[in-house]
């Protein structure tokens, strides 16, 4: 699709979605702003030629051979005929969409793994900026937020951004084991939100709902659950439906 048609095809999609929701915020990320050359927007009109539901494969750094599939339909019918008009039979992809999804995709896909990911937002009032000064500002390879504590040549702990729209960026935190309880996580987590809120987006932190270490680590950030739960598989569509 030539960027052209594509930006037409997103501006078709835009009412599917809401720009202010945090529900919808990876979503609009993906389907709207991800780079062109990385997506591929397929739009399912109905018999009056009026959008009701989209499908876009993207391809990502985080796993360059399972491309991430979100979508947004008006009805059932219309997500499954999304999913096998434009999904390759056998081909693993990463899929995340609303729970809401959940019981269509468990029937249509077979699944790898899955889980469901708490959308946390941040609460503005709540939240402590944190120094310390084994934090450090190091680039991530897209040219992404990242920040890291590293001792004797080793990253130990890091925050950075796992993807970022206009209006809002999801943030990921990991620590190394041995470093767990040292409040590194945290300090990075605390650094790159901080560097989030001084460049006027939103915040967001998914956790899956069994991770109560990510969940307390968020919780004393000032995260708070919105409510919003994304349904999050790995998984092929079958060859039975081509």
């Amino acid at each position: 699709m030539a960027s052209g048609d594509l930006q037409r095809e997103r501006e078709a999609i835009r009412p599917l979605v809401s720009l202010s929701d945090p529900g919808d915020a990876l979503t609009v990320y993906y389907a709207l702003y991800h780079a062109p050359a990385l997506t591929r927007l397929f739009v399912h009109r109905g018999g009056s030629g009026g959008v009701d539901g989209f499908l876009a494969v993207c391809t990502t750094g985080a796993d360059l051979f399972r491309p991430l599939v979100v979508m947004r339909a008006q009805s059932d019918e219309v997500l499954r005929a999304l999913l096998h008009t434009h999904l390759v039979p056998g081909r693993p992809y990463h899929f995340v969409t609303p729970l809401f999804y959940a019981s269509i995709l468990e029937e249509e896909i077979e699944r790898d793994e899955e889980h469901v990911g708490q959308v946390l937002e941040l609460d503005v009032r709540s939240f402590e900026p944190i120094i310390n000064v084994l934090v450090v500002q190091a680039p991530a390879a897209d040219g992404g937020l990242r920040f890291e504590i590293r001792s004797q040549g080793k990253v130990m702990a890091a925050a950075g951004v796992n993807w970022r729209s206009p209006h809002f960026a999801e943030i990921y935190v990991y620590a190394e084991p041995e470093v767990r309880g040292r409040g590194w996580g945290k300090s990075v987590a605390a650094a790159c939100t901080s560097a989030l809120l001084a460049e006027g987006v939103r915040p967001l932190y998914v956790v899956a709902d069994a991770d109560e270490v990510s969940s307390a680590l968020a919780a004393g950030l000032g995260y708070r659950d919105t409510g919003r739960r994304e349904y999050i598989a790995a998984g092929q569509m079958p060859y039975a439906f081509r």
